[in-house]
């Protein structure tokens, strides 16, 4: 397959680098130093699932250059996916699958004011990894995984076609889900959680959840994310709650969230994707998320700063 990996960040350039090593033909989009990295020394992976290291791939900055494709991964930050699905036009085609794999569960949304609905699945992925320097990605932690599935439910044969390319990728899972807003929210209910206790606290993982009162804020910010879940007609796996935070105990206690990594670094994060979500998607249907709405208000004003917008000055 020809696969368009926009966002050669640190989960795209892990992905893409495994599809390269399986022999498909891969072009990354990319910019600034990443861009520059790529097309001078290639890509370097370091992972817990077998290092690879390929001296050339094949990179871009300008999208419309590369004709239709078989498939996109659109794996920009949360807030680029706009400007992304207009970016991509050109490479859209009647068979053409895009598949976003932010966190949160608005991006395919998003995608859609700029592409044919039809085209665009909705997407996640599960890997714990890291953007070391340009062209070098560390992957510290959890099995990687793809979960992906038409909007719809149905089985149109598109999202099979891309699993049997990532199936072949060492280092990579994949699942082709009939209910992929299910999976969306199973994970917008661990991410925004974590990603907002961790950020509030200022500490790794392992010291949030070794903490009774601050687990227990993430076990209560899970809880709302669930009542919005339900309000909104998605249906959650039985006992969601409990098997999160299970999974969130197996995670290295170094464990950092990237949005606390970007909050910490003065970069813009994923607070309005993540709990900032929670709030106003629970406002439209009536739920009251006051946890986030707490974790939301403590953290805009840098977040606010890190996007250049700093009120009161």
């Amino acid at each position: 397959m020809r696969i368009v990996i926009h966002g050669a960040g640190a989960v795209g350039g892990y992905f893409g680098a495994r599809l390269v090593e399986a022999g498909e033909d891969v072009v990354f989009v990319a910019r600034g130093p990443q861009l520059a990295a790529l097309r001078s020394g290639g890509l370097r992976i370091e992972s817990i699932a077998g290092d690879v290291r390929l001296d050339r791939v094949a990179a871009t900055d300008d999208p419309a250059s590369l004709g239709k494709t078989d498939a996109v991964l659109v794996t920009t930050k949360t807030w680029q996916v706009e400007a992304a699905g207009r970016a991509l036009r050109p490479l859209v085609g009647r068979h053409t699958v895009v598949v976003p794999l932010q966190n949160g569960v608005e991006a395919a949304t998003q995608l859609e004011r700029s592409l044919p609905a039809e085209a665009v699945a909705g997407g996640l992925t599960r890997i714990l990894c890291e953007l070391v320097e340009p062209g070098r990605i560390r992957h510290t932690g959890i099995d990687p995984v793809i979960v992906m599935g038409e909007r719809d439910g149905r089985r149109t044969g598109r999202c099979d076609r891309l699993a049997a390319a990532l199936e072949q990728a060492p280092g990579v899972s994949v699942v082709v889900s009939d209910d992929i807003e299910a999976e969306l929210w199973h994970k917008l209910l661990l991410m925004a959680s974590v990603s907002g206790v961790c950020s509030v606290a200022r500490v790794p993982l392992g010291e949030v959840r070794a903490t009774p009162p601050a687990r227990d804020l993430l076990r209560r910010s899970m809880e709302e994310t669930a009542a919005v879940a339900a309000a909104r007609g998605v249906r959650l796996p039985d006992g969601v709650i409990a098997a999160s935070l299970a999974f969130l105990d197996g995670l290295p206690c170094g464990s950092i969230p990237s949005m606390h990594r970007d909050i910490a670094a003065g970069r813009p994060s994923e607070l309005e994707q993540l709990s900032g979500a929670v709030v106003r998607l629970g406002r439209e249907c009536g739920v009251a998320t006051p946890l986030h709405q707490f974790m939301h208000a403590a953290l805009l004003p840098s977040e606010l700063a890190a996007r250049g917008d700093r009120p009161g000055r």
